[in-house]
């Protein structure tokens, strides 16, 4: 199955909330994982709040072409009961 996002909340500090097309919901902290020339303007909590979903894309992006495969966010997250 192809995965993608389908909502995304923020939550607090660097966690997001996920919902991808599989029905699957859950938390992740992207704290350490903001780190590159693309990630690095989104350590400023401010810059990161401000993603949202990309409908074309099916994952989180922001303004300034970070973007994150749902792929690596499924498999780092922590799957919620």
């Amino acid at each position: 199955m192809i995965l993608h996002v389908k909502e995304a909340k923020y939550l607090h500090d660097y966690v997001i909330w996920l919902k991808f097309n599989d029905g699957v919901i859950g938390e992740l902290d992207l704290k350490d994982e903001l780190y590159g020339e693309v990630f690095n303007p989104l350590k400023d909590l401010e810059k990161f709040k401000a993603f949202k979903v990309d409908p074309e894309l099916e994952t989180i992006v922001w303004d300034n072409g970070a973007d994150m495969a749902p792929e690596f966010l499924y498999d780092k997250m922590k799957v919620l009961a």
